[in-house]
């Protein structure tokens, strides 16, 4: 059940229901979790029901209730930040999931990371794939997730805290680490991915990169 309905909208809240989008080969649950309104996502491949979760924030009693029957494989941790890994040892401990990071960001983890993962590197959940894409700034080793579906399913990008509605993640006034951001953003997601890719961030609401694509000068010119 949505939490908005039959049509998914991406717009949850703490303490509500997740909303869920049935796709072609996968099914994409969202639920807001803790103080810091963090969203995580259930990634289940229709075929199999083997499934994956981006970023065990937080509440590990609403992440299982979320992973449900699901065969969760996989736990993909955008980036070391504390907000998003707090659930990660019950998780994982749960479920037998395989941790996934970036080896920049992999130290950071309350847990062991099984696997790290590099830029153009390939995560499986069932049939399906995703496909790495590392972005630098928010931390050194902050990624985000391409699934590309068939047919009508359409590209969907999990951006973790790198890509939001509005701009790209806090970089901390540090015009390097802002650069380096905006740079990898625009020439990694938006230079290859159509205006109809879907972005799930890290926190609130969901947005396209058509809707922010007409924006990118404007963050370059106020610098965050």
């Amino acid at each position: 059940m949505s939490g908005s309905g039959d049509v998914y909208s991406g717009d949850v809240q703490v303490g509500g229901p997740a909303d869920v989008r049935e796709l072609p080969g996968l099914t994409i649950s969202k639920v807001a979790v803790s103080e810091m309104a963090n969203n995580a996502y259930l990634l289940r491949c229709t075929a199999t029901g083997q499934a994956l979760l981006v970023d065990a924030a937080a509440e590990p009693e609403t992440l299982h209730r979320l992973i449900g029957s699901a065969d969760l494989r996989t736990v993909v941790t955008t980036h070391g930040h504390w907000d998003h890994h707090r659930a990660l040892p019950d998780v994982v401990a749960a479920t037998g999931a395989q941790t996934v990071a970036h080896a920049a960001d992999a130290a950071d983890l309350p847990v062991p990371v099984d696997r790290t993962v590099a830029h153009g590197d390939t995560v499986a959940v069932g049939e399906q794939v995703l496909e790495v894409v590392h972005l630098r700034g928010h931390t050194p080793g902050s990624i985000a997730l391409v699934w590309r579906g068939e047919g009508d399913a359409g590209t969907h990008v999990f951006t973790g805290d790198s890509l939001f509605p509005g701009g790209v993640g806090n970089t901390q006034q540090d015009p390097e680490r802002f650069t380096s951001l905006l740079d990898d953003v625009e020439q990694r997601l938006f230079a290859v991915l159509p205006d109809g890719t879907w972005v799930y961030p890290g926190h609130g609401k969901d947005t396209t990169l058509g809707a922010e694509r007409p924006h990118l000068g404007e963050w370059r010119e106020r610098g965050w």
